[in-house]
């Protein structure tokens, strides 16, 4: 996200998934070991690593997994081409709900129109007793938030204003309370922020 709050920017379209923002957000992860075996191995590259450990399913938002109106292209099968990168059951949220479509490489899209809680009670079904990650974007992570079902949240702080987007805290005062904070600076100019859930009793 960026200085200012934005996970994206916009408009978004299929030229520009991510709007006015373009890759910017990301370039950090393109320069890491995780992304391409050229890349460094520094400490960008073990926030990226982990990216991938322990996940048995995953859940986005309708925007994630296309641009808008993706639902009136029965043939749209997502961004990342057959074999999609997540090798999991993955859990689209939608009011617009579709048959499943298996994909290359152990990933299968189920589309729900379900609450924060009944979609992650379908993923942690999924998931075999794995986690299950929260890939985005920022509309379903604060959602998922506000409702108590994060218990672990990686955000990396971007040095750029983007000034209009979508943002990942509006909503969310007072997060600070329920989570143990922990902040990594790098030599890239990002900020790891890791939120960690605190015990009830805390």
């Amino acid at each position: 996200m960026s200085l200012d709050g934005f996970a994206t920017g916009e408009p978004q379209s299929a030229e520009a998934p991510f709007g006015h923002a373009g890759e910017r957000l990301h370039e950090w992860m393109f320069a890491t070991r995780y992304w391409d075996s050229s890349g460094g191995a520094g400490a960008d590259d073990a926030f990226a690593q982990r990216h991938s450990q322990g996940i048995g399913a995953e859940i986005m938002g309708a925007n994630k997994f296309g641009p808008p109106r993706w639902q009136d292209d029965p043939d749209w099968k997502g961004w990342w081409g057959p074999n999609p990168p997540f090798h999991s059951p993955t859990f689209v949220l939608t009011h617009r709900p579709r048959p499943p479509v298996e994909m290359e490489g152990g990933t299968t899209f189920y589309f729900l129109d379900a609450s924060p809680a009944e979609a992650l009670e379908a993923a942690l079904e999924a998931a075999d007793g794995q986690d299950v990650r929260l890939g985005g974007g920022a509309t379903v992570v604060r959602d998922f938030v506000a409702a108590g079902l994060v218990d672990l949240m990686h955000l990396v702080q971007v040095p750029i204003v983007l000034g209009r987007g979508v943002r990942v805290w509006d909503g969310l005062e007072g997060i600070e309370n329920d989570y143990d904070i922990e902040a990594v600076s790098t030599p890239s100019g990002v900020t790891h922020l890791t939120f960690t859930r605190k015990p009830a009793d805390s």
